[in-house]
């Protein structure tokens, strides 16, 4: 099927509504859905014989800034036996202050497995929170890690668990990146100051 057929299909199934915004330039056509029903029109894509999006390819998050107020995830979804593909979007409002409830989207997950950790890793590294996940923590982050890694207003905590955070040049200098020539005192064989070969 083609995007516009599938984004006639989306329409017809739903209703015109359900489609907030349609982008059908030729690099990388989308449509943006409403937040609230991505996990019934993914589960429609998944489960009707004509489209059958068997395959969830990724599921990404993106963080828009504090000046944009917006958060998006990205589904591209393809069709391995009908060999055509399709991304949908969500935008949310974006929570500025810890205080603020966390931007929330349906988990995907009765669709496609395979969405479990992508949406965790999204949960961990930007801060949008998917509803009825099977297991909503972090996978990357130690579960006490403050704040969201990959949202543009992130500031990195100075210590976790008395231990400092930032690299600084103390690291460079301690073994992190392999001891410099002038600490270890002689050359070795493969020094970082060896003459490349003819």
């Amino acid at each position: 099927m083609s995007f516009e057929e599938l984004r006639d299909f989306i329409a017809d199934t739903f209703g015109p509504e359900v489609i907030q915004e349609v982008k059908d330039n030729k690099l990388q056509p989308y449509l943006v859905i409403q937040a609230e029903r991505i996990a019934e029109v993914c589960l429609e894509l998944h489960d009707n014989q004509s489209t059958y999006f068997d395959y969830l390819s990724s599921l990404t998050g993106i963080d828009n800034g504090p000046a944009a107020g917006t958060m998006e995830v990205v589904y591209n979804l393809y069709s391995i036996p009908y060999d055509h593909q399709l991304m949908l979007k969500v935008v949310v409002a974006r929570n500025t202050t810890p205080e603020q409830p966390m931007p929330q989207v349906p988990t995907v997950t009765s669709v496609w497995r395979s969405a479990d950790w992508h949406e965790r890793e999204i949960f961990d590294m930007i801060g949008i929170l998917f509803t009825d996940h099977p297991d909503m923590r972090r996978i990357l982050c130690a579960a006490d890690w403050e704040g969201h890694p990959l949202r543009k207003d992130y500031k990195q905590q100075d210590y976790y668990h008395s231990i400092k955070v930032p690299f600084d040049q103390h690291n460079e200098l301690n073994g992190f990146k392999g001891e410099p020539q002038w600490l270890v005192g002689q050359p070795t064989p493969f020094s970082d100051k060896r003459e490349k070969p003819e």
